[in-house]
């Protein structure tokens, strides 16, 4: 295993010191191009908060689509994920985290809306889509065989490497707190995943819908304790982020360039924006506009990396548990320490149990979208979603026996390889999205409340009219009766 993971390490090495620098240009360019769309429609993000209770007959909502894409983003990465950051980072790569996380607002918003865009009807009436369908049909089928390779590592990195990754963190939190075996947790995770991984994507949104506002609630309110009670500090340790943004301590080996790198890794870690994920659950939502839903996943994005991540970095830099240099004390361990020591020993329980409840939405997450791989090439024959169902059950039983960096390894490398091949699509699609954003600014310029996609408009791009057929019109092809 020791072999394996040397070479994973110097192949994610090359992959990443190029992704860097292509994830800033890309979220930049978007930015810029987009004249900060994540901040001029920030307002509008909350608006799919009042349709929390609305839902859209079989169609899954903006809101439950909006859970669903919590769910995965928030997860092991914001707990024990930003403990690493900080460990091999400094506090300076918070920092790093929150420009990231700002940027991929932007991105996100990008990605998602073209997911929409180009997503496809299917004849129950649901929908399809995602990065492999926007870069076939908005890049054109010479570029088919750059969906199919997206479409693998999709399914190796969600089905297998973060499954493995959330797996094993939360078996590592228990053994911690409890004193609870891994093989049990083990084995727990295991069988309450396959009670629900045979439902449907309809049966993980409504438990999705569920669990994520109270475990993300939750964990922000336990945050927001510990920030009272040490809110004299709060100036000190936020000037102690920035100022070690630059300058880090000379405890932290590879200066600012460690504190940069972990940022940005464990930043597209934990909101994946940019990464390709998120669009296959943004296509699937019944809106009236593709960047209605753009707007939704930009406020995904706030939510996991300005929030929750930065309620699990004050957790830890307001303890004094860190210790800057110190790798005794890493990931999700060094998060339920510091909590003890804010609140007494039963924050490490504490901890375990959001912990348990954010890996478990999020494995559910990593399945449908490892099943989205798979549909790419065939989604008539049931047999490889079962095969895939089974191998994802065996998975996680394997990785949660493992150790913590075995598997980090492993996830690192297939997210590196990712997020390349989407940020490519993403830089190629940069005009037909500017022109949809601009078809969605000018209705609200001329104050339409609730911008409508008009398919017309678009019909020399490769899109679905189907899919534009709203539930208060009739199909296409068929005449509207007079009224």
């Amino acid at each position: 295993m020791s072999a394996l993971n040397d070479v994973f390490n110097m192949l994610s090495g090359y992959v990443w010191d190029a992704l860097v620098y292509i994830l800033v240009i890309v979220g930049l360019t978007i930015t810029f191009t987009s004249r900060f769309v994540q901040f001029r429609y920030f307002g509008r993000m909350f608006n799919v908060l009042r349709t929390a209770f609305h839902h859209e007959g079989g169609h899954i909502s903006s809101f439950q689509a909006l859970m669903l894409s919590v769910a995965g983003r928030v997860g092991g990465g914001n707990i024990g994920g930003v403990a690493v950051a900080i460990t091999l980072g400094g506090p300076g790569a918070v920092f790093w985290m929150w420009m990231i996380g700002l940027m991929g607002m932007a991105t996100s918003f990008f990605e998602c809306s073209l997911a929409q865009l180009y997503k496809t009807a299917e004849p129950d009436g649901s929908f399809r889509g995602g990065p492999a369908y926007y870069v076939e049909r908005g890049l054109g089928t010479n570029w088919k065989w750059l969906a199919g390779i997206f479409s693998v590592l999709l399914l190796l990195t969600f089905a297998f490497a973060f499954t493995g990754f959330q797996a094993v963190t939360v078996s590592t939190s228990m053994e911690d707190a409890f004193g609870l075996n891994k093989y049990i947790t083990a084995i727990v995770l295991t069988v309450a995943l396959a009670a629900i991984l045979f439902g449907g994507i309809q049966r993980i949104a409504a438990v999705t819908e569920f669990i994520v506002p109270i475990m993300a609630l939750g964990y922000i309110l336990i945050a927001i304790v510990v920030i009272v009670l040490n809110i004299a500090d709060i100036p000190g340790v936020i000037a102690r982020i920035v100022t070690e943004a630059f300058a880090p301590s000379s405890a932290i080996g590879g200066g600012i360039g460690a504190a940069i790198m972990m940022g940005v890794k464990r930043g597209l870690f934990s909101n994946e924006a940019g990464l390709g994920s998120a669009p296959n659950v943004a296509a699937v939502a019944y809106v009236k506009h593709p960047c209605s839903q753009g707007t939704v996943q930009a406020f995904s994005v706030f939510i996991d990396t300005i929030i929750i991540c930065s309620c699990t970095a004050f957790i830890i830099l307001l303890s004094g548990v860190y210790q800057p240099g110190a790798a005794d004390v890493q990931g999700v361990v060094l998060t339920q320490n510091s909590l003890a020591d804010h609140i007494g020993g039963w924050g490490e329980a504490y901890v375990s149990v959001a912990l348990m409840l954010f890996a478990f939405s999020s494995v559910l997450y990593n399945y449908y979208l490892g099943e989205n791989g798979i549909g790419y090439f065939s989604d008539k024959n049931p047999l490889p979603f079962t095969v895939l169902k089974v191998l994802t059950l065996v998975w996680v039983l394997y990785a949660g026996t493992q150790s913590f960096g075995d598997i980090l390894v492993f996830s690192d490398l297939s997210m590196g390889l990712l997020a390349l091949v989407n940020l490519t699509a993403l830089a190629l699609l940069l005009k037909p999205m500017l022109r949809l954003l601009k078809d969605y600014d000018d209705q609200i310029k001329a104050g339409v409340a609730h911008p409508v996609f008009d398919p017309e408009k678009f019909s020399d791009l490769r899109i679905d009219k189907d899919a534009w057929v709203f539930d208060d019109e009739v199909p296409a092809g068929k005449t509207q009766p007079a009224e």
